[in-house]
């Protein structure tokens, strides 16, 4: 690092002439402080230009050190493929467009997975992905239709994904006004894909799950996410330089504010499902309506209220329920990817860094000296900062 001149300038007058009091603070000298100039402001113009080109010189040193460290992290993904990022061993639950939408959910809560693909058997190849949120949006769909739920345990997969009433009614994304982009076709990546292409992948399509195959025979090894991604990357990175001391708010990472969207612990299940859908979020901070003091976290895929019920009737009646009864019942511990953590706007991207690889959240909470919320950071926020602009290269890519 460059040992900086700071000009400091202080301005009075005397006999009407404005006159300027230069102090050049050398960080390196022994005083902290050298000669001190005085003059008339007719004869120091070129010291308030050095002071302009300090300035611009430190922005300008600021934004070299952000674009090497997002330039080593983009050559690190570039680097890596989707094969680095499977597991040793797995397992992967594929679903016929034939069976029963409510047996294919009880299958992803058994197997503790949040999505699987979707194999027609008539076309011979994969048409989709199946998620829980999908099922829960349905349910949703059924108790404002008040329809006999009943009937989801029989009504195929397909039959459901074909219904466009219920696709307009909860499938359908309100800010593009189109059906979510795991419904409209079979996106993946091959293993030869490279990191950096998966993740544009995943950020231009607003995908939270990416099936990774074996382009040899189409085989799905796995679905990858952001978080999977970052685990990756902060297992595996390495860089001597200290390129990311830079706050997380000062380099415009995650969401502030006025932008974010919160609900109160008194509200019912059914209300923050509704903004979740709204806004296209994948979790909402609790909080406390007076103090703004962040209580918990509510994740679109929590599906408390669902493995409480003895069947879908009593799934739709619990979403009546309020949120600080559903996070009573709730069975987290600190590793679960959607469990609250916390940060400031003080914490740098190298300490956020740290946080990730100790702990493997999916988000972090902003909140301020009083612990109120004032942003949320997510990984898809981390992930995203390091795509370099441009176009989207889509090798490698189905």
């Amino acid at each position: 690092l460059l040992a900086v001149h700071i000009i400091t300038s202080i301005t009075y007058i005397h006999n009407n002439h404005n006159y300027i009091i230069i102090m050049d603070t050398d960080p390196m000298s022994e005083g902290g402080m050298s000669d001190v100039v005085v003059g008339s402001a007719t004869n120091v113009s070129s010291s308030s230009t050095t002071q302009q080109s300090s300035s611009a010189l430190l922005h300008n040193e600021r934004e070299v050190v952000r674009s090497a460290g997002r330039a080593a992290i983009s050559s690190f993904l570039d680097s890596h493929t989707c094969f680095s990022v499977l597991r040793a061993s797995g397992k992967v639950v594929v679903f016929d467009t034939r069976i029963p939408i409510q047996l294919a959910f009880y299958a992803l809560v058994e197997h503790d997975m949040q999505a699987a693909p979707l194999w027609d058997p008539a076309l011979c190849q994969f048409v989709g992905l199946l998620t829980v949120t999908d099922f829960i949006d349905i349910l949703r769909h059924y108790r404002r239709t008040k329809d006999d739920v009943s009937t989801l345990a029989t009504r195929s997969i397909a039959d459901i994904l074909n219904d466009q009433t219920i696709v307009s009614s909860v499938l359908l994304r309100k800010h593009t006004n189109s059906v979510a982009p795991h419904h409209q076709g079979f996106l993946s990546a091959d293993t030869s894909t490279t990191l950096k292409q998966a993740c544009r992948l995943l950020h231009l399509h607003s995908l939270d799950f990416l099936p990774i195959i074996m382009p040899e025979d189409m085989r799905v090894l796995a679905t990858v996410t952001y978080t999977n991604i970052l685990e990756h990357l902060v297992t595996h990175f390495r860089e001597q330089r200290r390129l990311f001391d830079d706050t997380i708010y000062d380099l415009g990472i995650g969401t502030y504010h006025d932008k974010l969207i919160t609900v109160g612990p008194t509200q019912t299940l059914a209300e923050a499902l509704h903004l979740l859908h709204q806004h296209e979020l994948s979790a909402l901070p609790v909080v406390d309506k007076d103090t703004q003091k962040i209580l918990g976290v509510y994740s679109r895929s929590d599906i408390t209220f669902l493995a409480s019920a003895t069947d879908a009737e009593d799934a739709i009646a619990n979403m009546d329920l309020t949120l600080e009864t559903i996070m009573s019942q709730r069975r987290t511990d600190v590793t679960t990817p959607d469990a609250l953590h916390t940060c400031t706007k003080g914490h740098t991207l190298q300490s956020i860094f740290e946080y990730f690889a100790q702990l493997r959240f999916n988000r972090l909470f902003v909140v301020d000296e009083k612990e109120a919320v004032v942003g949320v950071v997510s990984a898809r926020d981390l992930v995203a900062y390091f795509l370099e602009d441009g176009g989207i290269n889509d090798g490698g890519a189905n």
